[in-house]
């Protein structure tokens, strides 16, 4: 049976934090500052992408850590009218092993593969004289030429395609010159039904992730490397973390950066039962989960009170919105920009709404993930170097992704495709 984990390879210092009242009066005293944590690493060092991942390495492009190249490309030498094969073009058109191919975003004529998405516009009649030959080459080679706020791949300026193949691509799209006409509303993204997630995530028949919960239940009270458990010292933990997960992640003036629930459990557990639980281990996730669905119900509640918090929360609006990869995708993009439509058959939601119920159980993958391993994957999906879990560039965004959720309800481990 296939293991319910893939382990990982081996500010807010918020005044509500030091005592948040729950409903039997006690509260739950002291920041993260005040409680023992370990400043040891708490991933694998150094970080390896998980086996199934695509094992390519992208450092020719920008990471959240670094900018490597922001330069827009300049244009090849091209002779208009362009003249290509528009039967290549057409295939590398619908080729998904080049970037996700071009339906993932457009509407393309009538032999458009199943699904296509909406983010672009409908390009079924470009071919009618609406743009001219170089508009068309320049906006696939180096949109940002164009429009510099473009969502759309540097296709050419990137290396995913060569100037001959781009050639193909136009002479494909001048042969489109009829509307789009579907054979049903599922495969049109205008009035493909929105997803909603009706699975009660809280029912371990329908939720495998409800197991990680009894899991780490049965952690926290189990002795630890030292004789210790998590119960040793928090005995109500029913009463003590009623609301503590709802204001993480928090800003840790001892560490100088912001830590979630995952690497606070990482950092507190070596310091204190002597477990090394890293980072997206079962253990780790197991724990966390627990800890969360404790605060079920519970609004989320994270604020950037401080200097050191507040500049944390700006650095990670400033990261969500810079662009990187092989793709050149920044969150906003996604999340912001294009959110409430299908890149392909993936509805792309907005940042509201994005964090109450990780970790998660990932039906399409068979396996839980927390918000660290999904900034990972949308690294990694648009062709960009990941970081490691611990990476202070994800607890910024963390904190600022949050943010965006207060209000919200914790609704922990949910459960989707």
């Amino acid at each position: 049976m296939k293991t319910l984990f893939t382990s990982a390879k081996t500010g807010v210092c918020l005044s509500a934090f030091l005592s948040i009242s729950v409903s039997s009066g006690e509260s739950v005293a002291g920041s993260v500052d005040t409680a023992p944590m370990s400043d040891k690493p708490v991933s694998a060092a150094p970080w390896q992408r998980y086996d199934d991942w695509p094992d390519k390495s992208w450092d020719k492009f920008n990471t959240l850590a670094a900018v490597v190249n922001d330069k827009v490309g300049t244009l090849p030498e091209v002779t208009y009218p362009i003249t290509g094969d528009a039967a290549k073009g057409k295939e590398l058109a619908f080729d998904r092993k080049r970037g996700g191919s071009c339906a993932a975003c457009h509407i393309m004529g009538s032999e458009t593969p199943e699904l296509p998405g909406n983010v672009g516009p409908d390009l079924s009649t470009i071919g009618n004289g609406e743009r001219t030959d170089q508009h068309l080459f320049t906006y696939i080679y180096e949109p940002r030429l164009i429009n510099p706020a473009s969502v759309m791949p540097p296709w050419g300026s990137h290396a995913l395609f060569t100037v001959e193949e781009i050639k193909d691509i136009v002479a494909f799209l001048k042969t489109l010159n009829k509307p789009m006409v579907f054979a049903n509303e599922h495969d049109n993204p205008a009035k493909r039904q929105t997803p909603v997630e009706s699975r009660d995530n809280l029912d371990p028949i329908e939720n495998p992730a409800m197991a990680a919960m009894e899991q780490g239940e049965a952690l926290f009270k189990s002795k630890g490397a030292n004789g210790k458990s998590c119960i040793s010292c928090h005995t109500k933990p029913k009463n003590r973390f009623k609301k503590w997960a709802a204001g993480m992640p928090t800003y840790s003036n001892k560490l100088k950066k912001v830590i979630g629930v995952e690497e606070f459990v990482a950092r507190h557990a070596m310091a204190t039962t002597g477990d090394n639980y890293l980072m997206q281990s079962e253990q780790n996730i197991s724990l966390s989960i627990y800890l969360r669905y404790l605060a079920n119900g519970t609004p989320i509640a994270v604020k950037a009170e401080g200097k050191e918090a507040g500049a944390a929360a700006a650095r990670g609006e400033d990261l969500s919105k810079r662009k990187i990869g092989q793709l050149n995708f920044a969150c906003v993009d996604c999340h912001q920009l294009a959110a409430n439509h299908w890149i392909r058959g993936q509805w792309l939601g907005g940042s509201k709404g994005q964090t109450p119920h990780f970790p998660t159980w990932r039906t399409s993958k068979s396996e839980i993930w927390d918000i660290r391993k999904r900034f990972q994957w949308c690294n990694v999906a648009i062709r960009a170097n990941e970081l490691a879990p611990d990476a202070a560039e994800y607890g910024d965004i963390e904190l600022y992704l949050t943010m965006q959720n207060n209000g919200l309800k914790l609704n922990v481990p949910g459960i989707r495709h």
